[in-house]
């Protein structure tokens, strides 16, 4: 069971709610977020309504400014926990959509993808086992994108705005 509270302003000030579930919808809530505590579990929030728009990872700890979850701004309208996975990790990726075009498969964490696909963009992809975080810029930065098991055929399956897919990392944080 993970806990998540939402703080309005900075430094965990103000108005704040706390959550242990899913929700699509948190606009009824806070009309803004500026920091957040993770007390247990992980989490993707998400700057939309119904899981859409710029999503961020959170692992428990202290997040007292939005700027340390990487966030472009306060805004914070849904919030996913992620289930706890034990066991392996797999993941294909593929360069063209609808799983086609040059395949290579991964098991591990990967901060450049083009030194070991060959490929910038990754069209499709597969996530066979274990839950991911697809990042836009290398060594795990830039936007974030929270893949669970099932398949992608295109990058807006995910969220993409692009295909751009430059390193990835499984998500182990579980407490």
């Amino acid at each position: 069971m993970g806990k998540i509270i939402f703080y309005e302003e900075r430094d965990f000030q103000g108005h704040s709610y706390e959550c242990s579930s899913d929700h699509s919808d948190l606009q009824s809530f806070f009309s803004r977020c500026n920091s957040v505590r993770v007390l247990s579990g992980c989490w993707i929030i998400y700057e939309r309504p119904g899981y859409m728009g710029f999503q961020y990872y959170l692992k428990r700890g202290n997040y007292p400014d939005y700027q340390n979850w990487m966030g472009y701004n306060d805004s914070v309208k849904s919030c996913r926990m992620i289930p706890q996975h034990q066991g392996s990790y797999k993941i294909r990726l593929h360069e063209k959509e609808d799983f086609k075009g040059h395949t290579m498969e991964f098991s591990e964490d990967c901060p450049h993808v083009f030194e070991k696909f060959r490929h910038h963009d990754v069209h499709s992809c597969k996530i066979l086992d274990g839950h991911w975080i697809f990042y836009e810029q290398p060594n795990y930065r830039g936007r974030q994108y929270y893949l669970r098991p099932g398949d992608y055929k295109r990058f807006n399956d995910w969220g993409g705005i692009n295909s751009r897919v430059s390193s990835f990392r499984r998500i182990t944080d579980f407490y």
